[in-house]
This record gives C-alpha cells, structure tokens and sequence, in this order.
C-alpha cells in the first residue's frame, strides 16, 4: 500500500485547486445528497436520486466546454445571437465498473456520443492500481474526454485513466474527469500530477480511512446501486 499511503499524506492542508469545479450545493443538490448518503435509503431511490445527480453533473461539465458565438435565423426570419460548441466532438470514457452507470445521463444529453471504457484493478498484494483492459474510439486524441467514475478517493485509479488517455495523445487540457464524490486527497493527487486536467464533481468529502474509503461517503456505490 505504498502507493496510496504516499497519495494520503501529500498535500494535506493545501487549498483545494483552481482546476476543481464542483456543482453549486443548492437546496435541491443537498437534498439528494442527504438521500443518497442516509444508509436507511432503499435501493431504488439510492439509484433514482444517484441518477438525477449524475444528470446535473453532465450537465455542469457541459457548460465548462469551449463554445463560439454564432448568429442563425428564428422561425419569424429574426437572427439569434448564440453559441455553439467549438470543439470536433465529446467522447465519454467510463472507468469500469462504477463508471458505466454514468453512462447514461452523458448519453441523456450528448447526441451521437463515442464511449469508451477502461477497466483499472487493484494488485492484492502492491495495492497499486493495473490497467486490466482497454477500448477507446477511434481518432480520440481530437475529442474533448469526459472521463466517468462514480466515486475518486485516493485518485490512484483516475490518474492511470489520465496517463491512458495521454498515451493515446488527447491534450490534458481536453479531459473533463467527472465523478459523483470526491474526496480531498484524489483532488490533490489528480491536480498535482495532472495540472491541466479539469476536475468536476458534486461534493467533496474531506478523508478517507484507512481502508482508502471516502469519508462521510455514501459507501460502496456499485453494493448500493
């Protein structure tokens, strides 16, 4: 566990990094996060309200992507002022298992959106995490990524996703990482070791224990959902 114990004690106390956006915490969004993390929640409004958050969270990231002003025509023959997306295309890649479920919500609102996925294990015995398998859209170095996990405590697993996706040459400043919950020390590690990277998520929590859990949390996400 050397390597998440050296992820644990570094940067501890910094302020949180500029590259970090987290969702604004309105009544309604700790509303579901109240739902979400009382452990006498029943499964289906576990993944129902889990859900809703998801969708928000996509939602946020989207804004965060370059946009272009554009003039087009209305119905009356009236020109609008707009926007429109500046990049090539968004592809999604999950972080396997939790990752998967947020498929859903990226699909919700991204028309014709490439996924990807990456599966990221824990060695029993290094406790390090290895890259078990891997499949990626073509030509992704042009995409902006959005990099899907449920939850990021020591940010261990997300960073080996990040240097996956560099190998295959998409720019750092392109990978949105996205994840439910975070907590501190993943921020940390993921901003450190990726600078350029843009961290977006709904909460974060402070620690995590000694069995790298995120706490308070809303525990084992895929056990829940």
């Amino acid at each position: 566990l050397v390597f998440r114990a050296a992820l644990a004690s570094a940067h501890q106390c910094h302020p949180l990094p500029q590259t970090l956006s987290v969702l604004k915490s309105t009544p309604q969004v700790r509303g579901m996060h109240t739902i979400i993390r009382n452990r006498e929640t029943s499964r289906d409004e576990f993944i129902f309200y889990s859900k809703r958050l998801m969708r928000l969270l996509i939602e946020h990231a989207l804004s965060l992507l370059p946009f272009q002003s554009c003039t087009v025509q209305t119905p009356q023959g009236q020109d609008y002022e707009g926007k429109t997306y500046s990049g090539k295309q968004i592809t999604g890649v999950s972080i396997l298992r939790a990752g998967e479920t947020m498929e859903p919500a990226l699909r919700a609102v991204c028309k014709d959106v490439r996924i990807g996925t990456i599966l990221i294990q824990t060695n029993c015995n290094t406790g390090e995490p290895e890259l078990h398998y891997l499949r990626l859209p073509k030509d992704i170095s042009e995409d902006h990524v959005i990099l899907m996990d449920c939850t990021v405590s020591t940010g261990a697993a997300a960073m080996m996703a990040v240097r996956v996706l560099l190998d295959h040459d998409v720019p750092e400043d392109k990978i949105f990482l996205l994840s439910l919950l975070m907590a501190e020390m993943g921020v940390h590690s993921v901003a450190y070791a990726f600078p350029r990277v843009k961290i977006i998520t709904t909460a974060v929590d402070k620690e995590v224990n000694n069995l790298f859990r995120i706490i308070p949390g809303i525990g084992e996400y895929l056990g829940r959902n």
